[in-house]
């Protein structure tokens, strides 16, 4: 079996076995890349000196006997809008191109401690605004399964890239769906942990009170290997959260006898593909065998979730991304006259259209005439939904619904349709502004051949929960193991 073949936990084994080194998978891994070249367009950028030293420290570690991890020596993809100490870190934009982080992100550090090894930077939306990663300095990520198709977003790099075993596993970011959208979309498994379980210190924030680092990877299994190892409060960051539990890959035990499983009605009606209703319905009934019980909901806060979503993290994001001005942080104008130029060149030089219309957003709900109109009343309604959803965990123990309304849609069709984009986000924004754990796992796909991903969702710090009710699925199924032609042969043809 190819390395690559290999799932994140199968590689660290047989690195623990001396079956294979460290430098070895990451030679691996940056062959891959070398191979298809920009074919995926799924690396920002793949420094390979730092990622060798990382291998060789961790193939030390190992040799001492010091790497307790079960993916220590295992190479892991960085979504490029997390720190990763002196390589590009620049959210794939032109303001921060140059930009080399001085210090690891905490979830990045927890890894090297574990022996795990950072290993390339990954493509995604400029700053992580967007639903296709399309909307990067770099250019359009592809999806392995058909190139004339999005990945997803905003981290479609790592998405693809895993997909197209490009890379074992990575870390991705989640404000409003960007892990769980673009793992359902490529057919691979994403996580996105309780809001505190894993520290955003040194994620570029976009909307702070939403953003999460969370693990994409083939199967469960892997994605709680990496939450194992990146999961814990953390004192540098104040949002952190001390949840009493952990061991996410000891705690799968593929048993989900009696457990309740919500399937609210709002998500499987009008606007929802036939072929991803037809999925994830299959989804709910291979559950119903392994012992679950299906249970009737009403979700109907649902449907104010995507402008609520848009209002807080466009207020959010334009709050956060104030200090890239050309002055403090960030491109600085070569022509300006006056210091209101140089902030204006700079930042419109800088940004990308969908980042500056984000901005301007967000700018526009803070203002003094309209913040009680707008940003005070979606702060009502989020408390509405986090209250929602705690009813409905009072009668469940998980609630299962569809990733997003359809397949991956063609190059250029959402850009074109802002609208149709944003709404995309529906299934998967609730969970975000409710701090709720959210899985996204492979169960099928559309008459195109494009992956259908089922999203599971838990009460606040239920992860191990949501993670087992996959992890019985996985046992169950191989849609988890499929893999695209290699992407040279796939067609470009929508």
């Amino acid at each position: 079996m190819d390395i690559l073949d290999l799932t994140a936990v199968e590689l660290g084994e047989r690195i623990r076995k001396r079956e294979l080194s460290a430098p070895e998978a990451l030679e691996a891994v940056y062959g891959a890349f070398r191979a298809r070249g920009r074919n995926l367009n799924a690396y920002a950028a793949f420094e390979i000196d730092p990622a060798r030293t990382a291998a060789e420290r961790a193939q030390a570690l190992l040799d001492r006997g010091e790497a307790v991890s079960v993916l220590a020596g295992v190479p892991v993809g960085i979504k490029d809008n997390i720190s990763v100490r002196n390589c590009l870190t620049t959210c794939a934009s032109k303001i921060l191109r140059d930009y080399r982080a001085p210090f690891d992100a905490s979830a990045v550090r927890k890894l090297r401690d574990a022996g795990v090894v950072p290993a390339g930077t990954l493509n995604m939306d400029e700053f992580a605004m967007g639903s296709t990663s399309e909307t990067s300095c770099y250019g359009p990520v592809r999806n392995p399964w058909n190139t004339g198709h999005v990945p997803g977003g905003s981290s479609g790099g790592a998405a693809a890239a895993v997909a197209a075993r490009e890379c074992v596993c990575a870390l991705g970011s989640d404000t409003g769906g960007s892990v769980r959208q673009p793992s359902s979309y490529c057919g691979v498994t994403g996580f996105k942990p309780s809001y505190g379980r894993v520290s955003r210190y040194g994620l570029v924030a976009y909307g702070s009170s939403l953003d999460q680092i969370g693990p994409l990877a083939r199967d469960v299994r892997d994605c709680a290997a990496l939450l194992d190892i990146i999961a814990g409060p953390d004192s540098m960051d104040a949002t952190s959260v001390p949840f009493p539990d952990s061991g996410f890959l000891d705690a799968l035990s593929g048993d989900i006898r009696g457990l309740r499983v919500g399937v609210p009605e709002e998500c499987f009606g009008d606007g929802v593909e036939e072929d991803v209703r037809r999925c994830v319905e299959a989804f709910l009934d291979e559950l119903k065998r392994a012992g679950a019980v299906l249970v009737p909901l009403r979700l109907p806060f649902i449907r104010y979730a995507v402008p609520v979503y848009y209002i807080l993290a466009t207020a959010e994001a334009s709050s956060n991304l104030s200090r890239f001005d050309g002055v403090k942080y960030g491109l600085r104008a070569e022509h300006y006259n006056t210091m209101e130029e140089l902030y204006t060149r700079s930042r419109s030089e800088g940004f990308g259209k969908e980042v500056q219309k984000r901005i301007l957003l967000g700018t526009f709900v803070l203002s003094s005439g309209y913040y009680d109109a707008y940003y005070n009343k979606a702060l009502k309604m989020k408390q509405m939904i986090v209250d929602g959803f705690a009813e409905a965990f009072g009668r469940c123990d998980v609630i299962s619904l569809p990733v997003s309304p359809t397949t991956a849609p063609a190059l250029g069709s959402s850009l074109s349709d802002p609208l149709k984009m944003y709404l995309s986000d529906i299934f998967t924004v609730p969970a975000n502004l409710a701090g709720l754990p959210g899985l996204s796992v492979p169960c099928g796909f559309d008459r195109r051949g494009l992956p259908v991903g089922a999203q599971l969702l838990g009460a606040v710090g239920a992860d191990s929960t949501v993670l087992n009710v996959g992890y019985a699925y996985q046992l169950a199924t191989d849609w988890h193991k499929r893999r695209p032609r290699d992407s040279e042969e796939v067609s470009g043809n929508a």
